[in-house]
C-alpha cells in the first residue's frame, strides 16, 4: 500500500477550529459526539490527533483519529509477546473512524483507515509500538476492521489488533 489517494477535490488535514463540526452525521451518535464535543479539545491537550477528509466545498466528509497508548503484556497474543519484556507495552491506538452519511457508499472509510494506517507506519519510524488497537462499536465494526487484518485480543471480542510486523508488511505491498 503506497501512497493514499483521494477522490479529486479531497483533501486530509489536521482538525482546526474552523472545520464545521456540528453538521457531521455518520451512522454512529458517539462517532458524531466525539468529533462535535471532544476531538479537538483533546488534540488541544496532546491526547489525540483528528485527520479531517474535506471534500471539494470544503464539507468533512470524515475524519480519524489517533492516538497513543499501552497495553498490558497479558493481553497480547504470544505471537506477538515472544521476547518482550513482561509490562506494559507501547501500542498505536485508531480511536475513532467515522465517515459522514453524505459521502458514505464511496470507499472513504477504507480510504481513511488506509491513511491512519500509514500515519502509524510513519510515527512508528520514530515512536515504536508492538501494534495498532482499537475498539469497535458494534459488529458492523468489527467486520470492516477484520478485512485489513486486524485480529480480536484474547478475551476482548470488539478490542482489535493489528501487529506492528502486520503494518509493516501491508505498508510495503505494491
Amino acid at each position: 500500500m503506497s501512497g493514499v489517494q483521494f477522490p479529486v477535490g479531497f483533501r486530509c488535514e489536521r482538525l482546526h477550529a474552523r472545520h464545521s463540526r456540528k453538521t457531521f452525521q455518520s451512522d454512529e451518535s458517539a462517532v458524531d459526539e466525539w468529533l462535535r464535543t471532544r476531538a479537538l479539545q483533546n488534540q488541544e491537550k496532546h491526547l489525540s490527533v483528528t485527520k479531517a477528509l474535506l471534500d471539494e466545498s470544503q464539507v468533512m466528509a470524515g475524519y480519524y483519529t489517533l492516538a497513543t497508548g499501552q497495553v498490558d503484556f497479558g493481553d497480547l497474543p504470544a505471537e506477538i509477546t515472544r521476547r518482550l519484556p513482561r509490562r506494559f507495552l507501547p501500542v498505536a491506538v485508531l480511536a475513532w473512524l467515522g465517515v459522514n452519511r453524505t459521502h458514505q457508499r464511496r470507499g472513504l472509510g477504507r480510504l481513511l483507515l488506509a491513511q491512519a494506517l500509514r500515519d502509524c507506519h510513519e510515527a512508528g519510524q520514530t515512536f515504536a509500538f508492538v501494534a495498532v488497537i482499537l475498539d469497535c462499536l458494534n459488529d458492523s465494526a468489527k467486520r470492516f476492521y477484520r478485512q485489513w487484518d486486524f485480529e480480536e485480543l484474547p478475551g476482548h471480542p470488539y478490542r482489535l489488533f493489528l501487529s506492528a510486523q502486520c503494518l509493516e508488511l501491508l505498508m510495503n505491498e505494491p
